[in-house]
């Protein structure tokens, strides 16, 4: 008997992820470089199962029915490079290596362009859902060669999450590096989703006097709102936890976050395609500022805020904070679509947007109702360019804005930091301005280092530079545009 798909790999998400196989009707040979990890698995959690536990590479590549399907679940970066190399001497032409981990997309690239000279295939896929998800349906986002969809598409499209009308979570994104780039673009609004959350448990907590429990019920009601979502759920079910000796425990967890550098790589993709993934930066810089636990402790002795409390209608302030994080959810998708189309031009991608949001609907962390919804606006308009034009997120945006404002004045006045949800209106704002402050900065540009502007009366494309002075010349600097 020969395996269906091979995996090498048998952390959290390598364990649980083969064992989802194995339970929808596959044969998977395992491997780990730790081989005791096999041996204990295939004893343990996957005893009388269809499981081939292999006790070196030779093995498991000679286990695998061709095309061999090799799936890699270790660390990201160079023990990726160099299991590679240990498993191509072993494989033959049209055998299909496949990356699950958290990989920088521009290795992805990389490596599918290695892989096809040594005439295999390669697929660079995200895997989101965490343990839970690996084991009971995760969203699944693959890319990279498009000759190895056919192959793995009927394992993938079984093993993924489903919608309710029984659609897969998994479907091919596109070509090279596609699959981890929007997986990373993913793991961005997951950052961004998270931030926000954390903002208005801030305001409640610190700004309305809320109890954990008076929390726990907002949450649980938002849940069956327009905010219906696995991290509001989730949030829910935190704060409404505590141990048998009655401890909450959210109130004994340091307040400093981590991060592994998909919300990193997510900003600075931005950055180099130019577009403004502000309220996904601001919740990367949020979880640097909280990591500076000590210099926080010793500035809150020296620096004080307004000291202002708040004395309005709290219900009515909490139907204003479940508004303003709404819109600004929003906010955080358009920006995260703009992101990918941006990258899609730059690397000729054929990007299924309206595919992405249904692969994003069940299994992954950032699933929601409303992911429904982006769907249909690209269905209805596979060309938009923002979100917030589609008719129904304009609306959406539009019955939250005075919700919104509220709530980023009531934290100004209050001293509690929303950085997140700050940046999401700032660009909400910025966005829907057909004239910005941009002109004095091109002159200022053009004043210091003759850096040139272009004019509301000339065609654009016409660049011009003024001598501000009268002791400059007339030689400009080159233009060029981020």
């Amino acid at each position: 008997m020969k395996a269906d798909i091979g995996l090498i790999g048998l952390a959290v998400m390598g364990e649980n992820l083969v064992l989802n196989m194995e339970s929808k009707g596959f044969t998977v040979a395992v491997y780990n470089r730790t081989v005791e990890k096999v041996d204990k698995f295939v004893s343990g959690r996957g005893a009388g199962k269809n499981f081939i536990g292999c006790h070196s590479i030779e093995e498991f590549v000679a286990s695998l029915e061709r095309p061999r399907k090799v799936m890699m679940l270790v660390k990201a970066g160079g023990a990726v490079d160099a299991l590679i190399e240990q498993l191509i001497p072993h494989l033959e032409e049209g055998d299909i290596l496949i990356d699950g981990g958290n990989t920088h997309f521009p290795d992805t690239i990389r490596r599918v362009e290695l892989a096809e000279s040594k005439g295999l295939l390669y697929i660079g896929t995200g895997v989101s859902g965490g343990e839970e998800g690996a084991l009971l349906g995760p969203s699944i986002m693959p890319g990279g060669s498009p000759a190895a969809w056919d192959a793995v598409k009927p394992i993938f499209q079984k093993i993924s999450a489903h919608t309710e009308s029984g659609e897969p979570c998994c479907d091919w994104v596109g070509e090279g590096g596609a699959g981890h780039f929007v997986k990373m673009v993913h793991n961005g609004i997951e950052y961004g989703d998270m931030q926000m959350i954390c903002e208005t448990y801030q305001m409640m907590k610190e700004g309305l006097g809320m109890s954990n429990e008076e929390m726990h019920q907002v949450f649980a009601d938002w849940n069956e709102s327009e905010l219906d979502s696995y991290l509001v759920e989730i949030t829910r079910d935190i704060l409404g936890y505590k141990t048998e000796d009655g401890e909450a425990v959210i109130d004994v967890i340091l307040d400093t976050a981590g991060q592994k550098g998909t919300g990193k790589w997510t900003a600075v993709s931005a950055l180099d395609v130019g577009q403004p993934l502000t309220l996904i930066g601001e919740a990367v810089f949020a979880r640097c500022l909280s990591a500076l636990k000590d210099e926080r402790v010793e500035a809150a002795k020296v620096l004080s805020g307004p000291g202002s409390t708040f004395d309005g209608d709290k219900a009515a302030m909490i139907e204003d904070l479940k508004q303003a994080l709404y819109a600004s959810k929003i906010v955080s998708y358009a920006q995260g679509y703009q992101l990918m189309r941006a990258a899609a031009e730059e690397h000729g991608w054929k990007l299924n947007n309206g595919g992405i949001a249904l692969m994003w609907r069940g299994g992954c962390i950032i699933r929601s109702v409303f992911l429904g919804k982006i769907k249909e606006a690209f269905d209805n308009d596979p060309e938009l360019v923002n979100l917030l034009l589609d008719p129904f997120f304009k609306n959406a945006v539009e019955n939250a804005q005075a919700s919104w404002r509220r709530v980023i004045m009531k934290s100004v006045e209050l001293g509690i930091p929303m950085p997140a949800i700050g940046a999401a209106l700032a660009y909400f704002d910025g966005y829907r301005a057909a004239r910005l402050p941009a002109n004095l900065l091109q002159a200022q540009r053009d004043y210091f280092g003759a850096h040139t502007y272009e004019r509301v009366d000339k065609p654009r494309g016409e660049f011009f530079h003024t001598n501000w002075t009268g002791r400059g010349g007339d030689t400009s600097a080159s233009t060029y545009i981020v």
